[in-house]
């Protein structure tokens, strides 16, 4: 399974054949710099290390630092194994978006936009207002019984109730590539992904 990391860049809409407004989210993506190699016999199992992003040497560990000069690359943000590896792949390579072509599909994975602490209407879409669910009758978005009484005297695990919300790893399946602009690191796929715009995303193939 090859792959790449890069960064989402946002969105936008683009016309097909047929004159039909496609939604989709442009993802520059690489070029990744191959910093480790791992096979069976030394690791346990067979692995390609990408990096992606470049960062400051004074913000970087010692050992981190020999191990990019091991790959004879400058520091990175961003360290991602890829497992089954399409190509073999050597120390210091560089991978691009030149590994997809239009009309493959893809996973990406993300983190999606944290939230902060939210109610339960909008964590997990209890009624609330209007609809007084969970039996409550005057108290708009409030979660209303949770169902526990003298036993269990407790709250069952897993209760729908009032949380952090979001800031969690996301991976969205099958999206389309629609376009590949390799001369600019930029792949485009259908759809939307998680995050915000200019966070770090892993795209399978």
């Amino acid at each position: 399974m090859s792959g790449i990391i890069g960064k989402k860049v946002g969105m936008t809409s683009i016309f097909d054949g047929t004159g039909k407004n496609i939604p989709c989210t442009v993802i520059e993506a690489g070029p990744c710099v191959v910093t480790q190699i791992k096979s069976v016999d030394t690791d346990g199992y067979s692995s390609v290390q990408l990096a992606y992003g470049e960062k400051k040497e004074k913000n970087t560990s010692g050992p981190l630092k020999g191990h990019f000069q091991k790959a004879g690359t400058t520091p990175k943000r961003k360290l991602v194994e890829f497992k089954s590896f399409e190509d073999q792949k050597s120390l210091g390579d560089t991978v691009t978006v030149e590994i997809f072509a239009e009309g493959d599909f893809v996973d990406v994975v993300g983190t999606s936009k944290g939230k902060g602490f939210q109610g339960v209407v909008k964590r997990h879409g209890f009624g609330g207002v209007g609809m007084q669910t969970h039996g409550q009758h005057n108290r708009l978005r409030a979660p209303g019984s949770l169902g526990a009484s003298s036993w269990p005297s407790r709250v069952f695990k897993g209760m729908r109730m009032a949380g952090q919300m979001g800031n969690e790893r996301v991976k969205v399946q099958n999206l389309e590539v629609l376009k590949v602009y390799a001369d600019q690191n930029l792949i485009v796929v259908k759809g939307s992904i998680p995050g915000a715009k200019g966070s770090m995303v892993i795209v399978d193939k």
